[in-house]
């Protein structure tokens, strides 16, 4: 077939494997930004053209997805209605129609009978998500039972919880848990060694975190120190509060890179994925007053969200701020700079979040996601290239057994948070950010293994420059090099990166202070300092310019009691 000659090597694969064997059910795994859309179509269109199936429909997770899936369709000839209902009836012309899982849930005997009627492929995208809940895992087996073909596609395959996934074929293991068996993987590390996504530099900030306890206690310490799973979690929530330094810090380190790519690709853009609405329009808030411009807002309970990550996705803008609506599935290629702001840490979450930013556009492409430097997140970071699998009825051999315990910890970690929301007694009270490390490629590079040559880092984002492999191996000689210079001059470093330390967290005690005298937020005493001192942000200043900035601060509050 003429489409097939078109195809990636991945998809022409898959597409005759397909061809030869004509299963009535077709699980496709592939990464996030290989191409499953436009696999699964041409399959569509095949069969069509073959009179094997007469209408096709498509299950989505969003509602936006049904509308992109529609504009998919059409360019390779197959009409799609994205908006019929239930009870709706398919006009003239159509080949089919797209629905969403929720959807199909409402009615599922209703898209039966339409199903039945003619001799119907159903694409299931991203069909992990038939497992969300019992009910609709029941209405798409019910639904979509009388299908000629079904072809489920997913890029996440692997969940928590224990609900298997309709029309997926699960093997028996020795342990006696069952896992799920795709018939076609294209997993992120081949994808990426076809240049078919982009590599992900990731950027892990920490720094000092001050809270108070549901208990009224005071607790100061850096994020991603050991601690204990609440004080892991009040730490990540104390450095995504809006009102401290360190989202500003951050935004503006991300705003910076995102300014760099955009001297070669002028319409790369920016996402900052937000915990929940709040917090999402604080962000934006602050990116405004980072950038001069309001960044695109997209709340997913909101009339027009679809409509304005369809705009976001063909302008120029530099920054959208979401919750959930674009963690899986929609497209906006040109986004290169992430901020991952949440405290959602789950495998699959993260993996479907990373996938946004993966779509490579063209060679030597570069994405850069800045996250907080939290053992989870850099865990998942550091594994991001693992092929995952559904499993169910995994034994539970103990606590550490992390995947069979891992809904259980989500749903506690949730609980907590809800409780002390209740209580209203936990307070985020003051933050700050600083540089930790940069994982790629399943390694590490601390602050002291990466180059202090001016501008050398910049470099590894931008696009055309290095090549995966090229990254990886300026990453390895930068620590190297660095290694070998480290000799008697080492302790003096030491003692000044201590004094910068004291200096910083210094500040961030008088401008906590300051907060609680006057009610300015943490974030907006850094700008007015950095204003009035001049230099760069608390976390890349000099000893010089953040002594300046307490002496001007304590200035500030003598003029206050004068």
């Amino acid at each position: 077939m003429t489409r097939s000659q078109h195809l990636r090597v991945w998809q022409r694969e898959a597409f005759e494997l397909y061809s030869r064997t004509q299963p009535r059910d077709f699980l496709t795994v592939a990464t996030p930004g290989a191409g499953k859309t436009t696999f699964a179509l041409t399959i569509a269109a095949d069969l069509m053209a073959r009179g094997i199936i007469e209408r096709v429909v498509i299950v989505t997770p969003t509602d936006h997805l049904k509308t992109q899936w529609a504009l998919a369709a059409s360019g390779i000839g197959i009409t799609i209605d994205p908006a019929m209902a239930g009870q709706g009836v398919l006009g003239t012309g159509f080949d089919g129609f797209a629905v969403t899982y929720a959807g199909l849930a409402v009615n599922p005997n209703a898209y039966r009978s339409r199903i039945e009627y003619r001799r119907t492929m159903v694409i299931l995208d991203e069909v992990h998500h038939a497992a969300d809940a019992l009910t609709w895992g029941d209405a798409v087996q019910e639904a979509c039972e009388p299908a000629v073909r079904r072809l489920a596609l997913t890029g996440t395959p692997f969940r928590s919880d224990e609900n298997p996934i309709p029309f997926v074929t699960y093997a028996p293991q020795v342990d006696g848990s069952k896992t799920s068996v795709a018939d076609y993987s294209y997993g992120y590390g081949h994808a990426l060694k076809d240049g078919v996504v982009r590599p992900v530099l990731f950027m892990a900030y920490s720094g000092q975190m001050h809270w108070r306890t549901r208990a009224g206690d005071e607790v100061a310490a850096r994020l991603g120190a050991p601690l204990d799973r609440a004080g892991t979690a009040q730490a990540l929530r104390t450095a995504l509060d809006p009102g401290g330094s360190w989202i500003p810090e951050v935004l503006t380190a991300a705003h910076t890179r995102l300014m760099e790519v955009r001297r070669d690709v002028p319409d790369a853009g920016g996402l900052v994925i937000a915990s929940d609405q709040t917090s999402a329009r604080a962000y934006a808030s602050v990116l405004a007053d980072i950038t001069g411009t309001k960044p695109t807002v997209v709340l997913s309970d909101e009339v027009g969200s679809s409509a304005r990550i369809a705009d976001f996705s063909a302008g120029m803008s530099p920054w959208m701020v979401a919750v959930r609506m674009v963690s899986e599935g929609v497209d906006i290629p040109r986004l290169s700079v992430g901020v991952y702001a949440t405290t959602t840490a789950t495998p699959l979450y993260f993996a479907q979040a990373v996938g946004r930013f993966v779509r490579a556009r063209r060679k030597g492409e570069t994405a850069s996601i800045f996250v907080p430097s939290v053992p989870a997140l850099l865990a998942l970071a550091s594994d991001l290239e693992a092929q995952r699998d559904h499993v169910i009825g995994r034994p539970v051999k103990d606590e550490a057994d992390l995947f069979a315990a891992e809904a259980e910890l989500l749903a506690k970690a949730q609980q907590e948070e809800g409780a002390s929301d209740q209580l209203g007694q936990y307070k985020a009270l003051a933050s700050d950010a600083s540089f930790d490390r940069l994982v790629y490629d399943g390694g590490e590079f601390g602050y002291d293994s990466l180059s202090d040559d001016e501008g050398e880092l910049d470099f590894l984002g931008i696009p055309g420059l290095l090549g995966h492999d090229q990254v990886a191996e300026l990453l390895r000689a930068s620590r190297a090099q660095r290694a070998q210079a480290k000799g008697p001059a080492a302790p003096a470093a030491d003692v000044a990166h201590e004094k910068r330390s004291e200096l910083r967290r210094e500040l961030n005690g008088l401008v906590g202070a300051w907060h609680h005298r006057t009610g300015t937020p943490h974030g907006v005493t850094h700008t007015q300092l950095r204003k009035h001192c001049g230099g760069p942000p608390a976390a890349s200043a000099s000893t010089e310019q953040l002594q300046a900035r307490i002496d001007a601060l304590r200035t500030w509050a003598l003029k206050a009691s004068g």
